[in-house]
């Protein structure tokens, strides 16, 4: 059996729950996983595949996703790798294909690390879980790009069939 791990960023919970509904498709592998919030040290030489993946909030990634590849950039330069990023303009068909999405774009220009596979994957709207800031942020952001401003629900717009796919193509590519 395979060793891989999958690092993560999230902040609301929705990258959590979509390596959760991973874990079922990437058969042959013993899979870790490690919060990037932590900074965790890896020897990624240890592991047959790395597996990244960090949500947007207000237009940005957490910093600590991007002091971990610095920190093992070398490392994953020769890691069979993928990142994947969570955001919610990929609630839109166009956005949710890396290469028509301003996030990946973005981590690209930003990250010394070119992961062989990549994906973007529709977050949550969880209005139950923001404070009247957040909120008042989101609702503006949601305003201006055609989406939902109703308060009184949370959306899910996840496609749980892409993340499978996307799983399962990783843990079977060599």
């Amino acid at each position: 059996m395979g060793k891989l791990l999958v690092l993560y960023s999230s902040r609301n919970g929705q990258t959590t729950k979509i390596i959760d509904a991973m874990r079922d498709e990437l058969t042959g592998y013993e899979v870790e996983t490690a919060d990037l919030h932590t900074l965790p040290k890896k020897n990624l030489s240890k592991y047959d595949k790395v597996l990244i993946g960090a949500s947007v909030r207000y237009g940005h990634f957490h910093d600590s996703l991007y002091t971990f590849i610095h920190t093992h950039s070398e490392q994953l330069e020769v890691a069979d790798s993928a990142f994947f990023c969570v955001c919610l303009t990929a609630r839109k068909p166009e956005k949710a294909d890396p290469r028509n999405n301003a996030y990946v774009r973005k981590f690209l220009a930003k990250s010394p690390w070119r992961p062989r596979t990549l994906g973007v994957f529709a977050g949550a709207l969880k209005y139950s879980e923001y404070n009247w800031w957040q909120t008042r942020i989101i609702q503006l952001i949601m305003k201006m790009t055609g989406g939902s401003t109703d308060t009184s629900r949370d959306l899910e717009f996840t496609d749980w069939d892409k993340v499978k796919d996307f799983a399962r193509q990783f843990a079977r590519q060599r």
